[in-house]
C-alpha cells in the first residue's frame, strides 16, 4: 500500500511537471515577453546623400528596441558611426547617422550602410531577435541646375506673373516656387523636357512679394534662384458699411436657415458674424480645393481670350474692396471681396470666354450656386450667385458656351455675377486676365520668347 502511495504521488508531480511545462511552452509561443518577431527596419536599398545632412532611419518593434548600431563601409573598412542601448521601453527609435569626421574617404562615391537592431523579447534563451539590413548609399553633393529662361517684367500686388525656367537633376526629388509669404507655386512642364512654366501671385493682404525657384535632389542638395520681378504697388479700396436690420433679419436669417440651420438661435449680429466669417472661411477652403491643381502633363503653348463673363455687363464691386461692417457705429466684423461684381438684367446668361473644364458646381454658402471652370495652367474662373446650373462637374465647355444665369443665391442682395479668377488657389485681379494688352505682355510675349531662347 506504501508503495501504491508513494507511485501515486509520484506520477501527480510528474503530471504536474508536465502541465507546468506545457504551459510554459504555450506562455512562452503566446506571450509578447517571448514574441518572435524581429524588428522593423525603414531603410531603402538604394539612398542618394549628400554626406552634410544626417540620414533619419526609423526603428520598430512591439517589444521595444533594446540596442540600435549603424556602420559605414567603404569597401576596405567598416566604421560604426552609431550606437545606442535603450532599458526603457521604446517601440519606436529614430537615429541620425552622420557621415565621420575620420576613418572613410568623403571622396568614396559609394558606401555600404547596415543597420543593426535587437529588440526587448526574452526569445533566443533572452538574447531577443536581431534584424539587420543593408543599403548602398550613392554619394551625390551637387545641387541641381536651375536657370531662368524668361519672366515677366512685373508684378502687382493682387496680380499675376510668369516665369519660365529650366531645372535638372537625375535625381530631383521637388520642385517649386517659394514666395515669402509661405506659399508654394508648382511648376508645369513646358515645350521641351527639363523645361518648366508657372505662374505666380502676389495676394492682395500681403505687402511685400519676392519669390525664389526651389529645386530639391533625393539627395537633400538644394539650389534657390530668386525670380527678379519689379514690384508694383497698388492700393485697394475700403468701405465702411453700416448694418440694417432689414438686411440681418432677411437676407442674414434667411441663409442661415437655408445652409446652417443649426445656428438659428443666434442673435441677429451673430448671425452676420458667423456668416461673414466662418461660413465665408468654409466656402473659401471649398474654393481653394477647387483651385489648387496643377497639370502635370508638358504643355507647348498656352492662350486665353480675355474673360467677358456677362455680355453688357456693369461692374457694381470691385476686387480687393476691405470691408469693414458697423451696427450702431460700432465695429462688428470685416472681410475682403475676392472678385469683380456684374450686374445687367435679371436672370442674365453668363457665359465662358474659354474652354476649360467643370471642376465645381454646387452650392457654397456665402456665394450661393457656384461654378468654377479650370482652364489649364493653375488658372480658373469663377461665378458665384447663379440662379441656376447648365453644366454639372466633369464637364468640358467651349469659349462662348452659356453655362449658367445670374441670380441672387448666397450674400447677394440684387442680381448679379460674383466673378473671380485663382491661379493655383489664390484670389487674383480679374481685370487682368480680361485684358488683352496683360495678357500679351505678361504671359504670351514671356512664354513665346523662351520657346524661340529654347530653341538656340
Amino acid at each position: 500500500m506504501k508503495r501504491k502511495g508513494q507511485a501515486s504521488i509520484a506520477a501527480l508531480v510528474l503530471g504536474l511537471m508536465f502541465l507546468i511545462g506545457v504551459g510554459g511552452v504555450v506562455y512562452m509561443f503566446t506571450s509578447d515577453t517571448f514574441e518572435r518577431e524581429a524588428p522593423q527596419i525603414a531603410l531603402a536599398k538604394e539612398i542618394e546623400w549628400n554626406l552634410k545632412e544626417p540620414l533619419k532611419i526609423q526603428v520598430g518593434d512591439t517589444s521595444g528596441i533594446s540596442f540600435v548600431e549603424a556602420a559605414l563601409f567603404d569597401g576596405e573598412k567598416s566604421v560604426v558611426v552609431d550606437t545606442k542601448e535603450f532599458k526603457e521601453k521604446q517601440q519606436v527609435v529614430d537615429i541620425n547617422v552622420s557621415f565621420p569626421k575620420m576613418g572613410l574617404n568623403p571622396n568614396q562615391k559609394v558606401f555600404e550602410l547596415t543597420i543593426k537592431a535587437i529588440d526587448q523579447s526574452k526569445w533566443n534563451f533572452f538574447a531577443g531577435n536581431t534584424a539587420e539590413v543593408k543599403a548602398v548609399i550613392k554619394v551625390d553633393t551637387k545641387r541641381p541646375e536651375v536657370n531662368i529662361i524668361n519672366n515677366s517684367y512685373k508684378i502687382t500686388k493682387g496680380g499675376v506673373a510668369t516665369v519660365v525656367f529650366r531645372a535638372y537633376d537625375e535625381a530631383m526629388k521637388s520642385l517649386y516656387i517659394e514666395t515669402n509669404f509661405g506659399k508654394k507655386f508648382y511648376p508645369t512642364p513646358f515645350y521641351k523636357e527639363g523645361y518648366y512654366v508657372s505662374f505666380v501671385a502676389w495676394p492682395t493682404v500681403i505687402e511685400n512679394f519676392s519669390a525664389s525657384i526651389v529645386a530639391v535632389d533625393r539627395a537633400g542638395n538644394i539650389s534657390r534662384f530668386n525670380i527678379p520681378y519689379f514690384l508694383q504697388d497698388k492700393k485697394y479700396r475700403t468701405s465702411t458699411i453700416a448694418l440694417q436690420d432689414r438686411f440681418l433679419e432677411g437676407k442674414i436669417s434667411d441663409l442661415i436657415a437655408e445652409v446652417a440651420p443649426a445656428q438659428s438661435s443666434l442673435s441677429s449680429l451673430e448671425k452676420f458674424k458667423y456668416v461673414n466669417e466662418d461660413m465665408r472661411k468654409g466656402n473659401e477652403e471649398e474654393i481653394l480645393k477647387a483651385t489648387s491643381n496643377v497639370p502635370v502633363e508638358i504643355i507647348k503653348d498656352f492662350r486665353l481670350k480675355p474673360f467677358y463673363p456677362l455680355r453688357n455687363g456693369q461692374v457694381v464691386a470691385s476686387f480687393g474692396d476691405h470691408r469693414f461692417y458697423e451696427y450702431n457705429k460700432q465695429p462688428v466684423s470685416e472681410s475682403f471681396h475676392l472678385g469683380l461684381d456684374f450686374a445687367s438684367n435679371a436672370q442674365a446668361p453668363m457665359q465662358t470666354s474659354n474652354d476649360g473644364i467643370v471642376v465645381f458646381a454646387r452650392e457654397n454658402g456665402i456665394y450661393g450656386n457656384n461654378i468654377i471652370i479650370a482652364h489649364g495652367l493653375g488658372v480658373y474662373s469663377l461665378y458665384g450667385h447663379c440662379s441656376s446650373y447648365m453644366v454639372k462637374e466633369g464637364d468640358s465647355v467651349k469659349a462662348g458656351e452659356t453655362i449658367a444665369k445670374t441670380g441672387v443665391t448666397g450674400l447677394a442682395l440684387g442680381d448679379h455675377l460674383h466673378f473671380g479668377m485663382y491661379v493655383q488657389g489664390v484670389d487674383v485681379r480679374p481685370e487682368e486676365w480680361m485684358d488683352e494688352v496683360w495678357l500679351k505682355e505678361s504671359v504670351y510675349s514671356v512664354m513665346d520668347a523662351s520657346k524661340k531662347m529654347i530653341e538656340r
